[in-house]
């Protein structure tokens, strides 16, 4: 009779502490987030963790809820004091991140992960991968990543029969910047399918001189600052070059720099279906 009281009151004991075992599980990971760039905000929201997002800078944008989470800043700029204030226990930061800022915090005893510019798809999956494996979501980031491979796969396996147009993929123009080689921003354009005309560059600036004489088929805008209008103006300048090959087939275009300046494994994705259906007309639904 002792023994299967003793029986159950064990059976008693471990399903009360088993879910607090998972529970403890689960807040070892980071609870309190703070990002210091868009690209990492999105990340965190594509992995469902967002209830852990306690903070982000002006210029984390996209999802549009991430508009409403507390703001620390800019993406080179932040608030010491507002972040402290927070507690938070895991800060990302970026490339961009002032290496002072950095430090301090540091010396504070908090806990930063910087995650710089990527310069591959592959990078950038990587990069997801790691911010997955902070959080404990090493099975959504692989969901995620999976998704947006194959995705890419049906764009490579789309614009693969067709014509390799020269492309000039402009990401800033005060200098004037383009898709170097070793960028994700060059993959949008050999991933889809065309050329680009300063693919042999190490470093993104270039001469309008030499873009004329490029004198691409297909040229992408895709800058920050959009919103004030200085996008179109390049776009109306390009179109002041009527010898232009891009010019003649009316394939100057403006894209969404949020999507194309810091993009996750789905917006690249997304992104690169894009690009490759303005690299490729044909490729557009009639």
């Amino acid at each position: 009779m002792y023994r299967y009281r003793f029986f159950f009151l064990f059976i008693t004991l471990l399903s009360y502490f088993l879910p607090l075992t998972g529970q403890a599980r689960e807040n070892s990971f980071p609870q309190r987030i703070i990002s210091l760039g868009p690209i990492n905000t999105e990340n965190v929201y594509l992995l469902g963790a967002e209830d852990r997002l306690v903070a982000n800078t002006n210029y984390c944008v996209r999802p549009k809820a991430a508009k409403d989470k507390e703001k620390i800043g800019s993406v080179m700029q932040v608030s010491i004091e507002k972040i402290l204030s927070l507690r938070p226990d895991l800060i990302l930061a970026t490339g961009l991140t002032s290496p002072v800022q950095l430090k301090k915090l540091r010396d504070l005893g908090l806990r930063v992960e910087q995650f710089r510019q990527s310069s591959s798809f592959v990078e950038i999956c990587e990069q997801f991968r790691r911010i997955g494996a902070l959080l404990g979501l090493e099975e959504q980031a692989e969901k995620v990543i999976r998704e947006a491979e194959k995705k890419v796969a049906k764009v490579v396996a789309a614009v693969a029969p067709l014509p390799r147009p020269k492309v000039f993929l402009q990401i800033g123009s005060r200098p004037l910047f383009g898709a170097a080689q070793n960028s994700f921003t060059q993959d949008f354009i050999t991933l889809s399918g065309g050329i680009n005309v300063i693919g042999e560059q190490k470093k993104g600036t270039v001469s309008y001189e030499k873009v004329l004489m490029k004198n691409p088929d297909v040229i992408i805008i895709a800058m920050m600052g959009s919103e004030t209008g200085i996008a179109q103006e390049e776009k109306e300048k390009w179109e002041g070059f009527p010898m232009l090959s891009a010019v003649q087939k009316k394939q100057v275009s403006v894209v969404d720099p949020d999507l194309a300046c810091s993009p996750s494994p789905a917006t690249f994705a997304e992104t690169l279906s894009l690009m490759a259906k303005l690299i490729h007309p044909e490729l557009r639904s009639p």
